[in-house]
This record gives C-alpha cells, structure tokens and sequence, in this order.
C-alpha cells in the first residue's frame, strides 16, 4: 500500500508540473523554458539568473513560481512522512485517487484550444491591469506585433555606417526606430539621429525584425 501511496503522490506532482508549464507558456514564456523553470522551483535548485528575470518581471509567473516554491516544500515534507509511515495502513488512497482525477481533469482542460485561449486573455488582462507600462517586461510591452524586435547592432570596424549619422542610416519610411545609442559607458539619447556614429558604438534598435535583418545584414 505505501508504494501505491508514492506512486499517486508522485502522479500529483507530475500533473502540477504540466498544469504548471501550461500556464507559463500561455503568459508567453516557451514551454521548453517553462518546464525547466517548473521543475527548479519545485525542487528548490534555483534556476539562472536571465530566465529567473522572465519569471520575477511578470506578476502572474511570479504568483506561480510562489505557489510551486510552496508546494515544492510540502511534497518534501510529505514524502518523508510517508517513507516514515510506510506500514502505516492509513495512507489515505482514495483522497489521493481523487485529487489525481480532479487534476488530471484540470490538464486536459488545460489544453483544449479554447480553454487555453480563455485562460490567455484572463492572465494578459490581470498583468495589465496591475502594471503600468513602464513596469512591464520588453516583449510584453514593445512585441505588439508578431514580427517585432528589440535587439541591438554594434558598428564593428569595417561597418559602412562609420562617419554617418544616425538619421541617414534609417529612412523616415522604414519600420525601424534608434531607441539609444551606447558608446562606451554613456548612453545617448538626446538629438539621437544628429548624432555620428563611431566604431564601436552600440545601436539599441526596435522594429520589424525583417526590416532589420535587411538593413543590418
């Protein structure tokens, strides 16, 4: 009866984990991302400093990432017990039946189409209506669109930008905006397209992705 007890207890954990990553990939986060950072924080291992960023700059996956933390400890603490209650005869295998149905009940749902689509739009409306832009994290606040990207350009030494001047690089018609331009440890911003680029510099650019893999080829 004690190893019944394991498996069903290990089958809850199995089904959070999923309902878990389901609910990270439909904040935006990818799902092979999303199952890594699932796992690190039931098992309390921690998880790297770049995606641990995704997680604490989004106020519904940090709710989540609380709940999993949480429960990461009380499954711990019961799998101890039931080791140490092994011939224990009261290990309550019909509850845990129950909850592993109403859970996998809740995964299934989770993944229809339409279930998936209601619960998108719920999570997206609760993160905008508790943030305020300046709050939000790059791709929730500046991907509007499918295509668009932020990312950033340096001139390398044998780049023709060299001597030109910001606002003859990029064209008033094309899709692209200079959001900064880093030089060393200063950041520019004022008069930005007046500004002469030099070897080195670092252009922080956003627009459409195709626009600007073609003007930066």
């Amino acid at each position: 009866m004690g190893i019944v007890f394991m498996v069903l207890y290990f089958f809850i954990v199995a089904f959070v984990i999923e309902i878990s990553v389901i609910l990270f990939n439909l904040t935006g986060l990818e799902e092979e991302v999303s199952r890594y950072q699932v796992v690190s924080m039931l098992t309390n291992t921690g998880f790297t400093t770049d995606e641990a960023q995704l997680i604490i700059d989004h106020p519904v996956r940090r709710r989540l990432s609380m709940f999993l933390i949480l429960f990461g400890a009380f499954s711990l603490a019961v799998i101890i017990s039931s080791i140490t209650n092994i011939l224990s005869s009261d290990l309550r295998l019909k509850e845990l039946m129950i909850i592993n149905l109403v859970l996998l009940v809740l995964l299934m749902t989770g993944k229809t189409p339409i279930i998936r689509k209601k619960l998108k739009t719920k999570l997206n409306s609760e993160m905008e209506k508790k943030l305020e832009i300046s709050e939000l994290p790059i791709k929730d606040a500046l991907y509007l669109e499918e295509d668009d990207l932020v990312t950033d350009i340096v001139i390398e030494e044998d780049s023709p930008f060299i001597d030109a001047k910001a606002k003859d690089i990029i064209g008033k018609e094309e899709d692209i905006s200079i959001l900064f331009i880093k030089r060393g440890k200063v950041s520019i911003r004022h008069k930005l397209y007046d500004e002469t680029l030099h070897e080195g510099d670092q252009l922080f650019i956003y627009g459409n992705k195709q626009a600007i893999e073609k003007k930066f080829s």
